[in-house]
């Protein structure tokens, strides 16, 4: 009889499987999937399916990077102009029309799609052959963690692109070349309809055995879904991007009070509570709902890259440590500095100012928050620290949003959610928070982890905001006039390239 064994996200098949079960180097959409009897063969016994799955999981690898490189990058916290040369950042902060051939924005396409076609896989072989995995929890688990990576991956690909081509079985080349663009209402029911079958099959933090640790949880997916409705419920901006004015707030609202009245999360407090949410020996608080695992030590390397990606090397190097990214400074705008209190205890900690090297003396500020200068690892690709996606502060400050839009509660729920967070910052208490309010307290509190930019376009902020910040921080007339239009990334030029016809350019590109 076959058993289980139960293998750690934190272990190396998390990544080394991606290479067994399904192609890792498919550079398009329309690259020719697994082959039945290759994927026949492969999936023999209960172990297969969590190996597969395990596939599924790898893609999140760059998810971390991505976020700071299109999100952080793109917002108003970061004056990304380059010393010299040509970056392919600076383009991203730039607004520059010529990003359909960006790297940044082709891995995001790339990856989310690679991402896709494994969960792809994994669903068609748990319908065709299942019945392998004669533990019928089990079973239901593993469906409810391909549903949400699927669903994760699309929703990323939504609000990069707007409109994207659905694709929800494994297609030959010639099928994949012409997947049309869906509406944005047709991918949003996709991923709903992902996510409310993922819900009920997916275990409770406290469920999942400690070798598991890391995997999606019930929380999680609920913490994406009500995200979902709450990105629906955005401005529509006449771009097709990801706001649909859907009015999805009270639905938000309900699952966001389901994952805090779970007692499964809580808010941390005390000496060095901000600090300890993102401690290397602390990767498992009762913050985290959901985080990308990385472990390091391995052979191929499966650490991660995120934490040096805004972080200058001459830095590191002034400090006695390899060179990582060999970048410039990313600088942190003069806005978001100025936006700091004098006490708040997240500014020292997330940002450093100024440092020397090699008597040269650098005055400006970019973001350290994931560096820990006594964690800094030989390889530049073998960080050992988890990336957070979600934490418990997130989702209570979303329940705040959704109140301000509309969602059962009151003024002072508003205030109460804000001042435990003011507080733990060691800020005096306000009242009467307003939706700008909430997202500058939102600003500081998630500095460098990638959740700027689809804040500022849910909340329907991100026109003023960014074209008042372009006039003021923009001193090098380095920045173009903002559009709506960029709200979304092109669509790859390669990908125009390989399906002529088959897809439509997003405005302003």
């Amino acid at each position: 009889m076959n058993t289980i064994k139960h293998i750690s996200l934190k272990q190396l098949a998390l990544l080394l499987m991606a290479t067994v079960v399904i192609s890792s180097c498919s550079k398009e959409l329309d690259q020719q999937p697994i082959s039945d009897p290759t994927t026949e063969t492969f999936y023999q016994i209960p172990n297969d399916f969590i190996q597969g799955l395990n596939a599924v999981y790898s893609a999140l690898r760059e998810y971390p990077d991505r976020q700071l490189n299109l999100s952080e990058t793109r917002s108003d916290n970061l004056y990304a102009v380059s010393d010299g040369g040509v970056r392919d950042w600076e383009g991203i902060n730039g607004f520059h029309r010529t990003l359909k051939s960006n790297p940044y924005v082709a891995e995001a396409w790339l990856t989310n799609y690679n991402g896709i076609n494994r969960a792809n896989v994994v669903l068609e072989q748990l319908e065709k052959n299942g019945n392998i995995v004669t533990d019928v929890t089990l079973r239901a688990r593993l469906e409810g963690e391909a549903r949400f990576l699927r669903a994760f991956f699309y929703f990323d690909l939504l609000r990069w692109f707007g409109r994207i081509p659905l694709v929800d079985h494994s297609l030959t080349a010639p099928e994949a070349a012409q997947v049309p663009q869906s509406s944005i209402g047709e991918v949003y029911d996709f991923i709903v309809a992902d996510l409310l079958a993922a819900i009920p099959l997916l275990p409770t933090k406290e469920e999942y055995a400690s070798a598991d640790q890391g995997r999606v949880t019930h929380a999680a997916a609920q913490t994406l879904l009500a995200l979902v409705y709450m990105t629906q419920s955005g401005p529509d901006y006449g771009v097709n991007g990801s706001g649909m004015a859907a009015n999805k707030w009270q639905d938000a609202w309900t699952l966001l009070n389901e994952v805090i009245g779970s007692g499964d999360y809580q808010f941390l407090t005390g000496a060095n509570a901000y600090s300890k949410i993102f401690a290397y020996i602390n990767e498992y608080n009762s913050e985290v709902i959901f985080d990308i695992q990385y472990v390091t030590g391995q052979n191929p390397r499966v650490g991660g890259t995120f934490p040096w990606v805004l972080v200058p090397d001459t830095w590191f190097q002034s400090n006695g440590k390899p060179t990582q990214g060999g970048l410039q400074i990313r600088p942190i705008s003069e806005d978001l500095l100025a936006s700091y209190e004098a006490d708040d205890i997240r500014k020292d900690f997330t940002i450093q100012t100024g440092y020397e090297y090699n008597g040269v003396v650098e005055q400006r500020s970019f973001f350290k928050k994931y560096v820990d200068l006594t964690q800094v690892p030989s390889n530049r690709e073998d960080w050992p620290i988890n990336f957070i996606v979600w934490r418990y502060t997130d989702v209570l400050m979303l329940k705040a949003e959704c109140i301000l839009n509309g969602a059962t509660g009151t003024q002072q729920d508003v205030d109460d959610i804000v001042n435990q967070v003011r507080n733990r910052a060691g800020l005096a208490p306000v009242t009467g928070v307003t939706l700008p309010q909430l997202m500058e307290e939102r600003r500081k509190e998630f500095a460098a982890e990638g959740l700027r930019w689809p804040d500022l376009i849910r909340s329907g902020l991100v026109e003023s905001v960014m074209t008042q910040w372009i006039e003021q921080d923009d001193v090098l007339d380095k920045i173009e006039p903002f559009q709506l239009n960029y709200t979304l990334y092109p669509i790859p030029q390669a990908e125009l390239d390989a399906k002529p016809g088959v897809y439509t350019q997003n405005e302003g590109y």
